[in-house]
């Protein structure tokens, strides 16, 4: 912007040219009548030669209002799939589940195909507490994890797939475990160290594999803990 440029003012009707500046912000414009009116650099804009009725002005506050929307629209479009997911509800408590329960279970991902089917491996929670866990198996005297991390309350965590190929390096495991609750008071539990001792023939007999209270299909069940007794012990 210098002086002699014509100008048009964007918050009012009308405009003018360029006459001088008073410091770096203000702006003399002077009008058709020779009145010189000290503006804001960034109330004024540059134009060419036209004239600065009402018209100018709606034309140019609509163009604005449309782009703003158009903005807003684009907004709404991508923020759900841009904004990450921050809330998570609280897990709920059940009646008698401050005695913690934990079950290993193995279940066949096709009962009918016993003969051929492969297994999923899951920690079962039934219990209100979260569970921070280990689970291992052992060759000898040498261990591996096989996974480890956090069960809410009242949940079931998938551990693995596996085959019957499989079998003789699952024969011999152990979970250990943490037992806790979040933002309230609760009892302290004894830390959990359970060996698990699976027997490989029970995965070829169709009648091991039950009814049970936490899957669909029949599954075979280890009670790890089951209110507050362990049941498989070192």
């Amino acid at each position: 912007m210098k002086i002699g440029d014509q100008v048009r003012f964007l918050s009012e009707v009308g405009g003018g040219r360029v006459a001088g500046f008073q410091g770096k912000n203000i702006v003399l414009v002077e009008d058709e009548d020779g009145f010189q009116m000290p503006m804001l650099v960034n109330e004024v804009v540059v134009v060419g030669d036209e004239d600065y009725d009402t018209k100018h002005v709606v034309e140019a506050k609509a163009s604005s209002v449309k782009a703003a929307l158009h903005a807003h629209d684009e907004d709404e479009e991508t923020e759900p799939a841009d904004r990450p997911i921050t809330f998570r509800a609280k897990p709920e408590e059940r009646r008698g589940g401050d005695k913690l329960s934990v079950y290993m279970a193995f279940v066949p991902m096709d009962v009918k195909e016993l003969s051929q089917t492969r297994f999923e491996t899951y920690l079962v929670n039934d219990s209100n507490y979260y569970l921070r866990y280990v689970y291992m198996t052992a060759e000898g005297n040498a261990w591996q994890v096989r996974a480890e991390g956090e069960i809410e309350p009242n949940t079931k965590e998938f551990i693995e797939e596996f085959g019957r190929e499989n079998l003789n390096e699952l024969e011999h495991g152990c979970v250990q475990m943490i037992a806790y609750k979040r933002d309230k008071h609760f009892l302290l539990k004894p830390v959990v160290n359970a060996q698990v001792r699976m027997d490989p023939v029970k995965f070829y007999k169709l009648h091991a594999f039950r009814e049970n209270d936490f899957f669909e299909q029949p599954a075979l069940i280890y009670p790890v803990i089951e209110n507050d007794v362990q049941k498989i012990k070192l």
